[in-house]
Formats: structure tokens, sequence, C-alpha cells
């Protein structure tokens, strides 16, 4: 996300470098260059304009500090403004009221379904709620199976009325079915359309009415850029909702609505999507996306996405048996389901500091693990737990049984047993020298 943008950024600010001081003619001469850089990047107008006039009025007659130069005081500059812009804090869903009432909003396609059963999926993981979804998309076909679908893979029930096609009464039953159930959270989705339209803002408008929501949720895609802010403009000036939801940012190389929908409707964007897996969903924190913007990186949410999939049951287990060098092709599996679990491959690898950029023409696929599982499935239980037996004859039938090639098979083990060594080591060593010591007799 933001390739575009960053990358342009990046050559702004090569124009102040070499630079001894700031000056009115090197800031304009950046500024300008940045500005382009941001309708590029499909930002408003207004917001960009805006918010070069106020990194030049910051950055003007402050003093160069010895420890930095032009380019890189001017780069905290915008690294603070990027945030501030974008809303300074992270702001989640209140859950004050029992049972939260969520009233999701948007137009058509632009993702409200799928990321309702996200939204139930992580606020039960992580908050410990009872979800409830509610199906008052009456219009769509199979609009409710698709929700359905998506409550039995999280495991949260869906309701719906078949017998009815008037939405209000759909969402106030299903608020009374939560009181009644005890659940603590329902979630409505409700019909988009493909424009913005008279009835469809009457339906909303009388569901929120009805209903009486704690929060009202807008969701738009990332990649329609300014559409998005425009739209969002349209459904606040009905609803006044209380944040955004920005679907599909994974795909989104400009960054426009990201940068434009918090100045234009002055609503915080509170989660991003960022994948098609029901895991993949973030709460949106502007100073980390200003980090990545500008290509810092961000090693906090990739610590935290790991936290999410580490279990000290499990990894106490593991610790037990790398010291008795007894790790095998079962947990090597183990260790790669974690990984896959934490989400898309190329948007993990970014995080860390300068990777996003050397990977930003490299295609990582996410079936990256495809042929490493296939030769594992293709060992039998035997050979996963003692890979010391993995002769020729059982490679050449692994070969042969995963699609795979036997230098494919070769490869791995040799990677697997030396990785199995080195944590070995690590695992034994209580000090540097001891570390080092073992490395040498390998």
């Amino acid at each position: 996300m933001f390739e575009s943008l960053s990358e342009r950024l990046e050559r702004s600010f090569k124009i102040l470098k070499g630079e001894g001081k700031i000056t009115e003619i090197n800031v304009a001469e950046t500024l300008k260059d940045v500005r382009k850089a941001l309708l590029e990047a499909d930002v408003n107008y207004k917001t960009a304009k805006l918010f070069t006039e106020t990194v030049k009025e910051k950055a003007m007659g402050q003093d160069v500090l010895n420890s930095l130069k032009p380019s890189q005081l001017m780069v905290k500059i915008v690294h603070d403004e990027l945030t501030e812009l974008m809303g300074g804090s992270a702001a989640e869903i209140k859950l004050t009221s029992n049972p939260t009432v969520v009233l999701m909003s948007g137009l058509q396609g632009s993702g409200k379904t799928t990321f309702s059963g996200k939204l139930a999926n992580m606020l039960k993981s992580k908050k410990g709620k009872n979800p409830l979804l509610a199906a008052c998309d009456v219009y769509r076909p199979a609009a409710i199976e698709q929700l359905k679908v998506l409550g039995a893979q999280i495991n949260v029930p869906v309701y719906s009325d078949l017998t009815s096609k008037d939405p209000v009464r759909i969402a106030l039953d299903a608020v009374q079915h939560a009181k009644n159930n005890h659940y603590d959270l329902v979630i409505i989705d409700t019909a988009g359309r493909l424009a913005v339209d008279e009835l469809m803002m009457n339906e909303i408008a009388n569901i929120k009415k009805a209903i009486n929501p704690d929060e009202i949720i807008f969701v738009v895609d990332a990649m329609t850029g300014q559409d998005a802010v425009n739209t969002a403009k349209e459904f606040n000036d009905r609803l006044d909702f209380d944040g955004v939801v920005l679907t599909k940012l994974d795909g989104d190389t400009r960054g426009g609505a990201a940068l434009s929908i918090r100045s234009v409707v002055n609503k915080p964007i509170k989660y991003v999507g960022t994948g098609e897996k029901m895991e993949a969903i973030d709460v949106f924190h502007p100073q980390r996306m200003a980090d990545r913007i500008l290509g810092m990186g961000d090693i906090v949410s990739l610590v935290e996405r790991a936290q999410e999939q580490y279990d000290e049951e499990e990894a106490k287990r593991l610790q037990k048996k790398i010291a008795k060098n007894q790790f095998d092709f079962n947990d090597f599996m183990s260790q790669i389901q974690q990984i896959k679990k934490m989400g898309n491959l190329k948007d993990l690898a970014s995080m860390i500091p300068g990777v996003g950029k050397a990977l930003q023409n490299v295609d990582i696929d996410d079936n990256a693990f495809k042929d490493i599982e296939a030769i594992i499935h293709s060992m039998t239980p035997k050979e996963r737990s003692h890979p010391e037996i993995l002769n020729g004859s059982r490679r050449q039938r692994i070969a042969k049984g995963s699609g795979t090639s036997i230098q494919g098979v070769n490869k791995l083990i040799k990677q697997f047993d030396e990785t199995r060594k080195m944590m070995h080591i690590v695992s034994q060593s209580k000090s540097p020298a001891r570390l080092m010591s073992g490395m040498k007799k390998r």
C-alpha cells in the first residue's frame, strides 16, 4: 500500500539533501513536489494545499539541529503532519452498551458484508464479545446467504427473516432477539446501491431512527480514491456517522482516501481491511501509517500480529523439544501455519524498516509455502517425527508424491537440518561466547 506516494515523497526530500539550512526557496521547491505527490496519490486538492501550507509554516524559521540534515528535519515535520492529517490517534468502536448496536453503511461493492463478518470475528476473539450478525440487505441476491456463510466460518450466528422485505422491521427484531438471548453486540449489515440515491438514504436513515445505534460505520473501498471521499461526505451529511472503514487498503498503492477522508468529513478512520481472510482487519493507527508511507516500516504492528498467534503452552513444548534436539517436521509445519495466519507475506515484510522499498517491484506469492507444505504432507508420520531416517529412496518417493523435484526435497531437508542445529545451539547457550563456540564447531 502507498507505494507510489512513498516513492514520490522520497524523491521530494532529495531536493533538500546537501543544503546547509532550510530556506524559503528550498522549502518551497520541496513542498511544490510534495503537493504534486499528494495530488497524484488522489488526495483531495484542498487537503493537499492546506497540508503543504502547514508544513511550510512549521519548517520555516526552525534552526536545523546539529545532528539533523534539512531533509531529515523535513521528514519529521511531514511525518507529524501526516499523522495529524489521518486523525492523530487510533479510534476504535465504543463497546459501552449491552447490547452495543453497530450499523454498517456504504455503497454496493464496498465490502460491507465481508467487513461485518471480520468485525464480529475481531471483537469476539480480541474483546471477548458475544456477537450477533443481522442480515438487513433484502435486495441483493444471495446477500443473506453470504452473511450466513461468513457467520458459519467464524462461528457467529446470523439473524434473518426471509418472510420480510422490510429492513427496518428486521433490524428492530434483530436487536430484540439479541436482548432476549444475551448477545452483547449486534452488527447490522444493510443494503448498498451502485450510486448514492434518495431511496437508499431514506431507508438507512429510517433504520438509524428506529434502532438508535451506538455506532454508525461508513464502509468504503480505498481503491476508489476521491470518489470514496465524495461518497463519505454525502453519507455523513445524511447519517452523521461515527467512523470510517477502508476496505481493500492492501491493493491501494496511492492512498488518497486514507489521507483525505478525515480532513473532509472530520470523522476518524477506525479500521482497515487488508485482505480477503476473516483475520485481515486492523485498527487504523495514524502514526504507524505515516511511518509506512515514509518508508519507516511498522514494527509495532508486526509484533502485535505475532503475539496474536503466540501460544504460550505451545512455545514451552517447542522449547523443550529444541533443547533436546527433537524439533521435527510436525513442529516446522506448525510454525508455517502460524506465520500464514499473520497475513499477506509482502505486507508483513513491508512492516520491517527498509524492506518495503526493496520489495516494491517484487511479487511475493501468498502460496510461497505451497511446495514446502506439499513435501511435508508427502512424508509418513514416522518420517515427519524422525527426519534422520530420510534416505535416498524415501526422498525419491516424497518428491514424486509432492509433485516437486528431488533437488527441492534435498534443499528443504538441508535447510531444516541447519535450522534445527542452530536452534539447538542457541537453546544451549547462556552466553555469546558459548554461542560463537558452538557455531565454530559446525
